[in-house]
This record gives C-alpha cells, sequence and structure tokens, in this order.
C-alpha cells in the first residue's frame, strides 16, 4: 500500500517545482508542458475547486509564467473544461466496457456496472471529485449528471430487454435504469471519503439493496460473479 500524502505534498512533488527549488530551468515539449499543467492543475481543482484555484497558482505551482498557461490553455476555464472532458470519457469508457461483451444476466450486468464506477473512484479519486463538484465550465461541457443520464441510457436498453423477457413492461426501463445509477452514483460519493467497507463489499450491498428490495435483503450480500485476474 502505498503512503497516502497531502495534496501540497503532491502538487510539489512535480519536475519543474523540484528543479526550480534547485535552481534549475526544465525544459519541456509543448506535449509535456501541456500535460504537466493539466496534471498540476487537475491536483489543485480536486483539493480545492473551480473558483478558489487562480491560473497564478496553476502556473507557480508547474514552476512556468502565467503566459505559458494562456498560451496552451487560453483561461482556467480552458484548462478546467479539458480536465473535465478526460475524465467524463475515462469514466463513460470504463462503464461502458463493463456493459458490453459480456453475456450475462441483469444481475450480472448490474455488478458489474458498479463495479466499474467504484474502480474508477478508487483509481481516479482527483477526477471523480471535480466531476462531483458543480462550476460554470461543466454547466455549459457537460458535468456529472449528463454523465450519469448516458450511462443510465445505456442501462435502460439492458432492463427493457429483460422487462420484455419477464413479462414487465418495458416503458419503465427508463425510470428504473435512472434509479439504479442514481443509487450506485450517490453511494460512490459517500464511499469517496470514508473508503471503508471495502469496494466489492460496498458494491455487494448495493446490488443488494438493488435486486431484492427491502423487503428481500440479504443479511450477507456477496457478488456473484468473480473478478478476472490480472
Amino acid at each position: 500500500m502505498t503512503e497516502q500524502t497531502g495534496p501540497d505534498e503532491e502538487l510539489e512533488a512535480t519536475p519543474a517545482t523540484r528543479s526550480r527549488a534547485r535552481g534549475e530551468r526544465v525544459r519541456m515539449s509543448g506535449r509535456e508542458r501541456r500535460e504537466q499543467l493539466i496534471s498540476v492543475g487537475r491536483k489543485l481543482f480536486a483539493a480545492k475547486g473551480f473558483e478558489a484555484v487562480t491560473i497564478e497558482e496553476i502556473a507557480s505551482k508547474a514552476g512556468v509564467s502565467k503566459p505559458v498557461v494562456y498560451e496552451h490553455f487560453g483561461s482556467k476555464d480552458g484548462i478546467y473544461a479539458v480536465i473535465v472532458d478526460r475524465e467524463m470519457n475515462a469514466l463513460l469508457g470504463m462503464v461502458s466496457a463493463s456493459l458490453t461483451g459480456t453475456g450475462g444476466g441483469a444481475r450480472e450486468l448490474l455488478e458489474q456496472a458498479g463495479r466499474a464506477l467504484f474502480d474508477y473512484i478508487e483509481t481516479h479519486d482527483e477526477g471523480f471529485r471535480i466531476l462531483v463538484r458543480d462550476s460554470p465550465v461543466a454547466q455549459n461541457t457537460g458535468n456529472f449528471a449528463s454523465l450519469l443520464r448516458d450511462v443510465a441510457s445505456q442501462v435502460e436498453a439492458l432492463l427493457a430487454h429483460e422487462f420484455d423477457r419477464k413479462g414487465y413492461p418495458p416503458k419503465l426501463a427508463p425510470m428504473y435504469a435512472s434509479m439504479l445509477v442514481g443509487m450506485v452514483a450517490l453511494t460512490g460519493q459517500w464511499w469517496l471519503d470514508v473508503r471503508k467497507p471495502k469496494k466489492d463489499e460496498v458494491v455487494a450491498h448495493v446490488v443488494n439493496l438493488a435486486w431484492n428490495g427491502l423487503v428481500g435483503l440479504e443479511k450477507k450480500p456477496a457478488l456473484v460473479t468473480t473478478r478476472k485476474k490480472d
């Protein structure tokens, strides 16, 4: 298990800031500098929120002047929009992959989608913190709510097929898809800070509630699918 560091410690750990402390000047290609600025901005936005971060702070943490940041992104809105877009694509890609080509039943698909979201939260915690925050840029370019609607639309098609197979009205699939996705996403926001119980245990409880309802809740729910070993 890696040692956790605070936001300020992580922000100071960039090559540029370390070299600046030694009085060295770091030369990067345009692509490298852009990626460095995105990394620095991502950490700052996750730690402080959009409104509290300034271009001056991003430039200072990256060891460059403000014009360099403007040259690459035009504004604070510009760099933030790039970060949000990347995170939305990463999350949607992970969830979409979990829902395609599995050949499993409805419960298996629900488990896989839940795992995908929690995997994203675990590996992209900074990105998830950014996505769930409100900001003017997020409202204009897409936000967490719109991303959840995209995921729900994919779940909807799967539920409609399952409903039709079991004799339930397929027209109710959009409503149930929104409920399921919303429940998993809200639980993910809670787990982001507490990190207890373990990830798969939380997913098992979410699926337990979604699958069995309050009346049929299992006392010790467990996932029926197994994760493939890397």
